[in-house]
């Protein structure tokens, strides 16, 4: 065809591709099945799958829309297990979202390009580079939390958006809308990330139809709507007052049983509120800047560079820097593109990116994130974590404009390798021929650079470490004993192991952290011990007889419970004497600025060891760190396993415990038990490609020393194959870790 002869075509398609964006839904849905978790992880995905499970309250403010789907999915048959199941969930609705932002990128591109093969191109480029980002990527393969049915709804809710538009006057324009309201309140019932479109949402309207917002019928509509979409939050009360074992909040003012009158009370209200708007956390205020906006932006970018590679030990930094320019500046270029392309729908797009970056950043107001600007080390605050799952929605939908910025680049080189005039309507464009489309394709190949760059950090196929630690922390402790715990990652996993795989359900778990509230010690309370599953049991505990206590380990009425302070000032030690006619010489705590004394969840612990003590075992988790130390227990502590053991009196060297340099008193022959005949997460740790998550290294850590105490211990006792053999387990793990150096260290 001659430059001079032009192609006219007689109308545009403007149908969306749904058939095409299923397709590459399905194929990011296989991408996370391959890569998909066969079990629970750290941090938060323990407690979520465990409470969905049991139909339970998570953390607040409970996300009850996340609980009812993450039930349902429970007990569904896709899948071996009820952690995978929940795990699918995450997976689905990440692939529906691609499938969104596919849709979007092709419509985007219709009023430019003839053909629909094209716009689909664009639309698969979408598809595949938000679902391969590092952060959308690994929390689709293992449920941690809510964020990726937050992700699919507002995917959804912006295609819906887009679509009203195009045609703002259309007979299902007013509907659309009511249903983007409905499915807003909906959203924030699983999590308050349901309402970041609803800006978008609102700039769009006031710009395209602003009269919308005169009628009244219509946004009394949506109003309702919203507050239909918030209708699972009824379930909390309601849910709480039959009290499952997972109850945090404990959103009713019923203390024993279901009933009206302590359901419609203010104190159920009250507790509902309090949950509901999650004061516990305590976030300061907005205007109180924790540290500066730039700093804040910072932590945003160091989450930014890890989309496209994420690169955990720091050995290709340069590359991963150059690749999240080249996102960054792709992404800025398709914003431009969707600017001059589709001005309409931009109106909503555009200030759907603003508001999940520099808002939502804002509004969060986070410290340093627990890997920015490492140079500072702690002399700046940081989170205990990295964050970079809050900003799960804006590397997603930031993929729309890196397709759209990467196929604007190809159909510009491919314009210069060769194009033909086409006509459109009152336009003509030159449009580049298929052989010049063919020529500039590897140019595409950018594309798939998350796909190879990120398999080995995101994927999470045959992990099952996590729910190993909590089997193995669990059987190092006595039958129906009470283990002392600080925190999520020593905590979540064992409430799965319990309430989900059924292991070592009478132990009772004593988390710090959430002692420090009253509804946490109610449960104690309330909660019966669990029988001791002998039959599958340790061995190194297999040669006793153990009674099932018959009341809980701690002798406190709820009242007495919850009039517990929060703190009280010690100027001096005091001694504890248990009900068994012990005694112990408690040290004075520093809770900072200057303050020493002991915290609510301090008193418990010594609540139970007065009342319970020693015929209810009591142990200390050792990622509890110095904790039993600090309260003056050091001397009376015996290392079991991954637990310390608390003994009435000191103890002295016998034919098993020994006392080692750097540990204090160790049980080698129970310990050697439970590393040989119980433990199994040696096995899968060792299998583990790295250790990306460096804030939760620890838990692999205890294994290491373990590993190098048990080994000292045997060498000791004159048992040298025994040592070398339990030595090269704990290099195995370190090696599958990347804790060679730490293990070296123990030697």
């Amino acid at each position: 065809m001659s430059a001079t002869t032009s192609t006219k075509l007689a109308e545009i398609d403007y149908r969306p591709s749904y058939g095409a964006a299923a397709i590459a839904a399905a194929l990011v849905f296989v991408l996370y099945l391959l890569t998909l978790s066969p079990s629970t992880a750290m941090w938060d995905t323990s407690e979520y799958i465990a409470a969905a499970f049991t139909l339970g309250l998570p953390h607040p403010p409970g996300n009850p829309l996340f609980v009812l789907l993450g039930r349902f999915f429970s007990i569904l048959p896709i899948a071996p297990n009820v952690a995978m199941r929940v795990n699918i969930l995450a997976a689905l609705c990440s692939a529906v979202s691609a499938g969104m932002w596919f849709l979007i990128a092709e419509r985007v591109l219709a009023g430019w390009l003839p053909r629909r093969w094209q716009r689909r191109f664009a639309g698969a480029l979408a598809a595949l580079i938000g679902s391969t980002a590092f952060t959308v990527w690994a929390q689709s393969v293992v449920n941690e939390k809510v964020y990726t049915v937050s992700l699919v709804g507002m995917a959804i809710v912006a295609w819906l958006a887009v679509r009203w538009c195009d045609d703002p006057d259309g007979p299902k324009a007013d509907r659309i809308l009511v249903l983007i309201a409905y499915l807003s309140g909906l959203g924030y019932a699983n999590h308050m990330a349901g309402f970041l479109a609803l800006p978008a949402v609102f700039i769009a309207v006031l710009v395209i139809r602003p009269r919308t917002f005169l009628r009244y019928k219509l946004v009394l509509a949506g109003l309702l709507a919203i507050v239909l979409g918030m209708t699972p939050f009824l379930t909390q009360p309601i849910r709480s007052a039959y009290f499952p074992r997972i109850n945090e909040g404990e959103t009713t003012g019923c203390i024993t049983k279901l009933s009206a009158d302590c359901t419609f009370s203010k104190l159920t209200y009250d507790r509902f509120m309090y949950n509901f708007n999650r004061t516990q956390y305590g976030k300061p205020a907005l205007t109180d800047r924790q540290i500066p906006f730039t700093a804040q932006v910072g932590m945003w970018w160091t989450y930014f560079r890890w989309q496209w590679l994420r690169d955990a030990n720091g050995t290709h930094a340069a590359a991963q820097t150059l690749l999240a320019w080249v996102f960054l500046l792709l992404g800025l270029l398709g914003g431009w593109v969707h600017w001059q392309r589709d001005r309409k729908s931009f109106w909503f797009f555009g200030p759907l990116i603003f508001t999940v970056t520099l808002v939502l950043i804002y509004y969060m107001n986070f410290k340093y994130g627990y890997s920015q600007a490492p140079e500072l080390g702690d002399a700046v605050p940081r989170e205990v974590r990295d964050r970079d799952y809050f900003y799960l929605w804006s590397f997603s939908a930031w993929s729309v404009w890196v397709a759209l910025g990467l196929f604007d680049v190809w159909h510009r080189i491919a314009q210069m390798l060769g194009s033909d005039p086409v006509q459109m309507g009152a336009e003509t464009f030159d449009v580049p021929r298929k052989s010049s489309w063919m020529a500039a394709s590897p140019l595409l190949l950018v594309a798939i650079i998350p796909l190879f760059a990120n398999w080995s950090t995101a994927s999470r196929h045959g992990q099952t470490d996590t729910r190993d630690f909590a089997h193995d922390l669990l059987e190092s402790v006595e039958p129906y004993g009470v283990l002392v715990t600080v925190g999520d990652n020593d905590t979540f996993p064992l409430w799965y192991a319990q309430e989900v795989e059924g292991i070592r359900q009478d132990v009772t778990v004593l988390c710090t952290s959430l002692l420090n509230t009253d509804w946490y010690t109610r449960q104690l309370i309330r909660n019966p011990i669990r029988p001791y599953d002998k039959a599958n049991g340790p061995p190194a505990y297999a040669d006793r007889i153990w009674t099932r206590p018959t009341k809980a380990p701690i002798s406190l009425t709820y009242t007495q419970s919850d009039s517990v302070p929060p703190a009280v000032a010690l100027g001096a030690p005091q001694e504890l004497k248990t009900m068994s006619g012990y005694t112990f010489n408690i040290q004075p705590r520093d809770l900072g600025g200057g303050y020493h004394g002991l915290e609510r969840a301090d008193l418990f612990v010594l609540y139970i060891i007065r009342d319970a003590f020693p015929s209810t075992p009591v142990y200390f988790s050792r990622t509890d760190g110095t904790y039993p130390d600090e309260m003056g227990f050091g001397n009376n502590l015996i290392t079991t396993g991954l637990a310390r053991k608390l003994v009435a009196t000191p103890p002295t060297p016998s034919a098993t415990i020994i006392k080692l340099s750097n540990e204090g008193w160790f049980d080698v022959a129970t310990t050697y038990s439970l590393w040989t005949k119980t433990f199994d997460a040696p096995k899968s740790l060792a299998r583990r490609n790295g250790w990306a998550d460096r804030p939760s290294v620890g838990i692999p850590y205890v294994y290491v020393r373990t590993g190098a105490l048990l080994a000292e211990g045997l060498m000791q006792e004159g048992r040298k194959d025994e040592a070398q053999k339990v030595m090269a387990t704990a290099q195995r793990v370190a090696n599958g870790t990347g804790l060679a150096d730490l293990l070296a260290a123990q030697q």
